[in-house]
């Protein structure tokens, strides 16, 4: 059945993922010269926990476990283990690529979703649809065209840093289909607490929390940025998901590592000693305006309903 019930606020909440999305790799890179990957999760975690406590705690929306059928906290704690899985192994991934290709491989991520959404929930895409899919994937292509050779070649950066963005990559897939079936039962923002109370006790153990006294005044401005952008974020992105069909929200976050890129250049312009942005050809830019046009071809497309 198609899930499509508030197209222009599923699109404007995917965009503002994308965007978060795509600039939050600089301010990682930024908490890693201080911090470890499990505990800027954790602070992200707590952070994010304690807001969405309070709010729902105020209007009386607190989650009672008790409520919910065992199949449904099942898949719950099964997302929160595969997003705890992919925020921990996508943080140690800057520390062995650069944020332009810890982009490139996460490009999984979102069409392992698109193809999720079309086969475990019967989502179809419309011609017009489907043509933005292939103007997406011919986009990103090109857009990333210098990149991939560059992982493969460069002495600066490590496989390993590859196959942590790939487990982080399948894991965010994973946790996004589980995430849309925990919504027939769960309030948006019941189960971002949930997730994210129950992930910062998994990471309990593994962290390192009096790093945070060994930051500076950017370093804890930076950390704070990425604790509100994964409450902006993940709350704007699970919202989609409610009110969007799967597919369509993975075409619009697809759109991340252009924002990434445009980031990375600027702080490249203000901050060339610690932050270095490849140029980028007249083919890529190419690419990335193709990524643009097809994710908006995608999105707003009518798909065809389900038999």
């Amino acid at each position: 059945m198609e899930t499509s019930h508030r197209p222009v606020l599923g699109f404007a909440l995917a965009l503002i993922t994308a965007v978060l999305w795509g600039i939050l790799p600089l301010f990682l890179m930024i908490c890693l010269q201080v911090m470890d990957s499990p505990t800027i999760t954790l602070y992200r975690f707590f952070a994010a926990a304690l807001v969405v406590g309070l709010w729902l705690a105020s209007r009386g929306g607190l989650p009672k476990v008790s409520r919910y059928p065992k199949a449904v906290l099942q898949l719950a704690v099964g997302s929160t283990v595969m997003l705890v899985v992919n925020y921990v192994f996508n943080v140690m991934g800057l520390k062995y690529l650069s944020p332009g290709s810890v982009q490139v491989l996460m490009q999984i991520a979102p069409f392992a979703l698109m193809m999720g959404g079309i086969w475990i929930y019967r989502e179809q895409f419309s011609r017009l649809q489907g043509g933005g899919a292939v103007c997406l994937l011919i986009g990103l292509t090109l857009f990333f065209n210098q990149r991939l050779p560059q992982i493969l070649a460069s002495e600066s950066e490590d496989v390993l840093g590859i196959v942590f963005i790939v487990i982080a990559a399948v894991t965010w897939a994973g946790y996004a289909l589980c995430q849309k079936a925990i919504m027939k039962t769960m309030t948006a923002m019941q189960l971002t607490l949930f997730i994210y109370l129950l992930g910062g006790l998994m990471l309990l153990p593994f962290s390192e929390l009096g790093s945070i006294v060994e930051m500076n005044t950017v370093q804890g401005w930076a950390l704070a940025f990425c604790c509100a952008n994964t409450l902006v974020a993940y709350g704007a992105f699970t919202e989609a998901m409610r009110v969007w069909s799967a597919s369509r929200v993975s075409a619009v976050i697809a759109t991340a590592p252009v924002f990434t890129f445009i980031s990375m250049a600027v702080a490249d312009a203000l901050y060339p000693h610690t932050f270095e942005q490849p140029p980028l050809s007249v083919i890529a830019i190419l690419g990335a305006a193709m990524v643009i046009c097809g994710s908006i071809m995608a999105a707003l497309g009518r798909s065809r309903k389900t038999a």
